[in-house]
């Protein structure tokens, strides 16, 4: 059975944040990326998504309850007791484990949407295979960082480069072994 590809598709900042300190993106749609900035592409061989709790209660509050991604499996990673729905499972397990399992299960790609906690304890366990980082025309300062503070290390080679209006999107795999 063929390895599943864990991706990281995101936007942040010049300056590296994902998100304000209180959750905010406006800063990121202030600018119009001029399509959708390969976001179609990316999705055709997308059929499992991993968040945190957070990230998903944001995308839910933004589109009125509605889940965007009906028809793809999601995993929320959460301390918090919530019951499953159709498509999403609420989670505290080991990533590693998880993954094993959607392994065995077969299927496309992985999308790890965020945030940073989720995306820093999957690098810890050298789990991610690309990141997708859309950089968008701003600088905010502060907020919530991509990546946290840390004593990990990978090699990153980059593959591709794309300009989306005034959005530049990276492509980088992470090297492994």
């Amino acid at each position: 059975m063929p390895k599943r590809k864990v991706s990281v598709y995101i936007a942040t900042s010049v300056d590296g944040y994902v998100a304000t300190e209180d959750d905010s993106l406006d800063w990121l749609f202030k600018v119009d990326p001029e399509g959708d900035a390969g976001y179609e592409e990316f999705m055709k061989d997308v059929d499992t998504l991993i968040m945190g709790r957070r990230t998903y209660d944001w995308v839910m509050d933004q589109e009125n309850g509605v889940n965007p991604y009906e028809g793809k499996a999601s995993y929320v990673y959460t301390t918090q007791s919530r019951e499953n729905k159709d498509d999403v499972t609420f989670t505290s397990e080991d990533p590693s484990s998880l993954l094993s399992r959607l392994n065995e299960q077969g299927g496309g790609t992985v999308w790890l949407i965020g945030g940073s906690v989720l995306v820093h304890e999957f690098l810890e366990k050298n789990l991610i295979d690309e990141f997708i980082i859309s950089l968008a025309p701003a600088l905010i300062g502060k907020g919530i960082p991509l990546f946290q503070h840390s004593e990990i290390k990978h090699d990153l080679e980059l593959t591709d480069v794309r300009q989306y209006g005034q959005f530049a999107q990276l492509h980088y795999l992470v090297k492994k072994g």
